[in-house]
């Protein structure tokens, strides 16, 4: 990470009247990685036992999240949850906390979104977005209703579920490991970047031999920001299973590594109805002390 734009970062949330603590491994670098995995790792335990620490966000996604889960103290996890926000590599994370029953924010980050030099005005809209919700929460009933273009990859009807996923290749990446997402029931929200088509295939059909397209109860669709457009491809292998198993598929949700990118929580419960393109939460998140109180830890089945 540029040290110019991780010393702007503290700014950032002062602006919104937060105070941040960058740890050691966002200056870092070991190879590919920022910082080794015992530095990565320690960084993240000493935010979990900080009782001044109410949320983790990242400054950057990148990879090396998978490299640190099986090092993560559960005991400490569960007995201090912290808010986990971000997205992209975080996928891996976000999948750690679901595992503990613990929500977290699909959302833009820091460094890579926020203070990226000449960002759209989008990206301000999506920090706006974020900072509004850490604010005010979460509630049972809220509807998530984002403006959606139409788009031809639609099946309606509705289901209810937990809202489950990420980036498509880090869903993929879990299976076969102790963390892998529980898709069973849920509803499930995939995005990527950088794929070329052969890889979203390969990607999508893994997950359908592994039987997690069976298992989820809806499908939502983020941005899929490739240089050769997947919509053709999403729509062939996706539209005609939800639509032989009946299950709502929506796309266009704005979150992912295109913009917008507006918050989405995961881990929490919801009500996907396709036909009006909406989410309506089941479950309440409240931001801070009150969160361990909104949704008790309790290990995923």
């Amino acid at each position: 990470m540029a040290a110019e734009r991780l010393a702007a970062v503290p700014a950032l949330y002062e602006a919104f009247g937060y105070r941040c603590r960058i740890y050691p491994g966002c200056s870092q670098r070991d190879g590919y990685l920022a910082g080794p995995d015992t530095q990565r790792l320690a960084d993240l335990h000493a935010a979990l036992a900080d009782p001044e620490v109410a949320a983790l966000h990242a400054i950057r996604g990148g990879y090396g999240c998978m490299r640190i889960l099986d090092g993560i103290d559960t005991a400490l996890l569960r007995a201090r949850p912290k808010l986990l926000i971000g997205y992209s590599d975080l996928t891996a994370l976000q999948a750690r906390w679901a595992h503990e029953g613990l929500p977290t924010l699909h959302a833009p980050m820091a460094a890579s979104d926020m203070l990226l030099p000449g960002r759209p005005p989008s990206n301000d809209s999506d920090r706006d977005a974020l900072f509004t919700l850490l604010q005010g929460g979460l509630r049972a009933g809220e509807v998530l209703a984002p403006e959606l273009a139409p788009s031809p990859l639609h099946v309606g009807g509705r289901a209810a579920g937990r809202l489950v996923g990420g980036n498509l290749s880090l869903v993929a990446a879990l299976l076969g490991t102790p963390w892998a997402w529980d898709a069973r029931g849920a509803l499930l929200f995939l995005e990527d970047v950088s794929e070329d088509l052969y890889r979203v295939d390969r990607l999508l059909t893994q997950l359908r031999l592994a039987g997690v397209l069976d298992a989820a109860a809806g499908i939502v669709l983020g941005s899929f920001t490739e240089a050769e457009s997947p919509a053709a491809l999403l729509q062939s292998l996706l539209q005609p299973l939800c639509e032989g198993q009946g299950k709502p598929l929506l796309a266009g949700w704005p979150a992912g590594h295109g913009t917008p990118n507006r918050p989405l929580p995961l881990g929490l419960h919801a009500v996907l109805d396709a036909d009006a393109g909406t989410l309506t939460l089941t479950q309440t998140l409240l931001h801070g002390p009150a969160l361990s109180a909104a949704l008790p830890v309790q290990a995923a089945k």
